[in-house]
């Protein structure tokens, strides 16, 4: 009997086995497995009182009761009264309970959608209570008292005051009318145009639901390169039924404008933004879209930019084009992200320069509703840019950052790579525009010039695959843009732990070996992909895999040749004064480290430099020989995570061990494809042995310049 009952115990104490296909995220609120705890947390949330019936009210009852019911194995009673109410929810509004506490500090600190988690007492008995200034705010409270739970944190002394830095915290969508997505590698898209608006697919709440516990509050549904049959009666009936869903969530729906969209589906003779006739078209469009969604937050634009057509067609700057827009949308509190990734239809000098050229000059030209929506670097999301150089150069206009979440050339949905790093990179990177400390966060939060109009947005990495994001490690990059648009100040390695506790476990082991692979995850990729500043090699148009050598495209800067200018003398990018000057367009503390060879750091130095291959590195090596070493410590490092990750096989369910298994064999396929590949053509310029203490090549330059790949995924169209 006694043997009997250890071996009940080992089991109650092992990790759950059973299959999970990675859809509920990190909401997966399984029974608390520490036994200690979970006799506190018991102890400590009997019953619940949570009153209102706003729809925002009810989520939140609802996340409650699934997720306290999933940690403690038990129903928590919800009470009708505050009688035993051990937790208690709500806002002063909602509650007298709440509006009695003295939390007015907190509360004033919260804002609109912030709240105040405290553990107090009630006629002398403990409570831990959930407050805010508004339902979406309790909503939100909810969510990260459930996270403390599931992460297993302490929850009998709470104090957290908690408040977004960033007002406006998105998703875009890059998907296409027809469901395909315009790179995305996670299946087709999840929004169903064709069942829409009657059949509301329960993936649509369980989307709003992963977006609010994060805090994201807005969703652009549809592709930047725009179709105007979004406009039309039929499809403003299908993404009203959409906000409809978002709405007790807090998150607000948003469109891209097609431009020529008075032409298409207006029948006027032009697009003009400064014709009487096409405001008052796209006047009357947007008040028909108030009409079916009151609460529409406005438009994602692109305009003039791979041939997009914008003002410029017209002769008119971006500055007209998107106040157009801000005049129809202000007296609905609707406001426009206009992007400044633009490019010219003929090839400049250097394209990283354009973007600072057409904007930079309209800063203070834009209507107060005008948000600039920038790619955290200058050039097109690249494994590794510098910050661009419009943070900290237009600083009486809203600027929003745009990172990309889908990992167009990060490798795919088949590649482990963390992006914490990178987007933390950029946001603690310092533009000096008002002296030391003016990073480009504090440029998106509105501190460093005022600005009320703040936002982060990701690309979405999010399709119909059964786990969302086609990739299990991809979920994270979902969760850091919420996380990081809510609080920037956040580490890595917090935002790693959170997850990572929240989707596989919160065994120490697994922790710390899954939190470890994934905080070096992308300085490996960058290593075998684009090591030491070297940009844009990947294959042509679908991006898919190394192409160094290609130089057929129909404009100079869409070939790899002419962003690492390889030759026999070395490698790299001339962006100083005596090249294309580039980095005029950053303050002078930022030019003089960049420009200077010895002071730029070395991760930036082929962006910036046509270095020698003889050029001394820091390490002693020779450029030649550094650049080996990158490339082939890029390939180690993704051997380590498999070695890692196959430690965790008995930590891990059999379904996701095994997936994550063959994707990390495929990773590093492709790593040593690029590692090859890459050193085997540079080769040809350096005329230098790879060193013979690296395992060799195992295929000759010609057999990788003759792959072919015409159905590569991510072109969506």
């Amino acid at each position: 009997m006694k043997e009997f009952l250890c071996a009940c115990l080992f089991l109650i104490a092992m990790p759950s086995a059973k299959a999970d296909d990675g859809y509920r995220l990190w909401l997966r609120y399984e029974l608390v497995n520490n036994s200690t705890l979970l006799s506190n947390y018991r102890n400590a949330v009997t019953s619940v009182y949570l009153p209102g019936t706003s729809p925002s009210l009810l989520a939140a009852k609802d996340e409650l009761q699934m997720g306290l019911e999933g940690l403690l194995g038990k129903k928590v009673s919800f009470q009708n009264t505050l009688a035993n109410a051990q937790l208690v929810v709500g806002t002063p509004a909602s509650s007298s309970q709440i509006a009695a506490l003295p939390l007015s500090n907190q509360l004033s600190k919260a804002g609109d959608e912030g709240f105040v988690i405290v553990s107090t007492t009630r006629s002398q008995k403990k409570i831990i209570a959930i407050a805010a200034n508004t339902d979406i705010g309790v909503l939100y409270g909810v969510f990260h008292f459930l996270r403390l739970m599931q992460t297993q944190q302490n929850i009998q002394h709470l104090a957290v005051t908690s408040a977004p830095k960033t007002k406006y915290r998105l998703i875009d969508h890059w998907d296409n009318l027809n469901r395909t997505v315009e790179r995305g590698y996670a299946g087709f898209s999840i929004w169903n145009w064709h069942t829409l608006p009657r059949y509301i697919d329960q993936r649509y709440i369980d989307y709003a639901r992963a977006n609010a516990s994060i805090g994201i509050n807005g969703v652009v549904v549809t592709n930047v390169n725009a179709n105007a049959l979004i406009l039309t009666k039929e499809y403003l009936e299908k993404v009203a039924a959409l906000a409809n869903v978002f709405r007790p969530y807090g998150i607000k729906i948003y469109l891209t404008g097609r431009f020529s969209a008075p032409i298409e589906i207006g029948k006027l003779k032009t697009a003009d933004p400064l014709n009487a006739e096409v405001r008052q078209w796209w006047k009357n469009k947007i008040d028909e879209i108030y009409t079916n969604i009151p609460d529409f937050g406005g438009f994602l634009i692109k305009a003039n930019s791979e041939g997009q057509p914008g003002p410029q067609d017209y002769k008119r700057t971006h500055a007209d084009g998107a106040n157009m827009f801000a005049e129809a949308l202000a007296p609905h509190k609707g406001i426009v992200m206009w992007r400044a990734f633009v490019y010219s239809n003929e090839s400049p000098e250097d394209r990283l320069k354009q973007a600072y050229a057409e904007f930079k000059p309209l800063d203070g030209k834009f209507n107060n509703n005008v948000a600039i929506q920038v790619k955290n670097g200058p050039l097109d999301f690249q494994p590794r840019e510098p910050f661009s150089p419009l943070f900290g150069a237009m600083p009486k206009t809203p600027l929003f950052i745009e990172y990309q979440l889908t990992q167009e050339y990060l490798g795919f949905s088949t590649h482990l790579v963390f992006m914490a790093p990178l987007f933390k990179e950029v946001l603690n990177a310092d533009t000096y525009e008002k002296g030391k400390g003016s990073t480009v966060a504090k440029v998106l939060d509105g501190s460093l010039d005022g600005q009320a109009l703040t936002g982060m947005a990701g690309v979405a990495n999010i399709g119909n695959d059964i786990n969302w994001t086609g990739h299990p490690f991809g979920q994270a990059n979902w969760y850091t843009l919420g996380r990081l648009a809510w609080d920037h100040q956040l580490s890595s390695a917090q935002i790693a732990n959170e997850w990572v506790r929240q989707t596989f476990g919160n065994s120490k082991p697994l922790v710390d070996t899954v939190e470890k692979m994934m905080l070096s995850s992308r300085e490996a990729m960058v290593n075998y992909m684009t090591p030491l500043g070297l940009h844009h090699i990947m294959g042509y148009g679908h991006h898919y895999g190394p192409a160094p050598w290609f130089d057929k495209a129909s404009r100079a800067d869409w070939n790899p040749v002419y962003f690492h200018k390889a030759d026999s003398i070395g490698i790299g990018f001339d962006r100083t004064a005596n090249g294309t000057n580039y980095l005029s367009q950053y303050a002078p503390e930022v030019r003089k480290q960049f420009e200077d060879i010895n002071t730029c750091p070395e991760e930036y130095l082929l962006w910036f430099h046509h270095v020698s291959w003889k050029h001394t590195m820091k390490s002693g090596r020779n450029l030649w020989e550094e650049l080996c070493y990158r490339y082939y410590a890029g390939v180690d490092s993704v051997r380590v995570m498999q070695k890692e990750w196959n430690s965790l096989e008995k930590l891990v369910d059999k379904q996701r061990f095994n997936q994550v298994k063959m994707l990390l064999a495929v990773q590093e396929k492709e790593a040593v494809w690029w590692r090859n590949s890459c050193l085997l053509y540079f080769q040809t310029f350096s005329k230098m042995p790879i060193p013979p203490s690296y395992e060799k090549p195992d295929q000759t330059l010609e057999y990788y310049k003759n792959l072919n790949f015409p159905f590569a995924p991510g072109n969506g169209r």
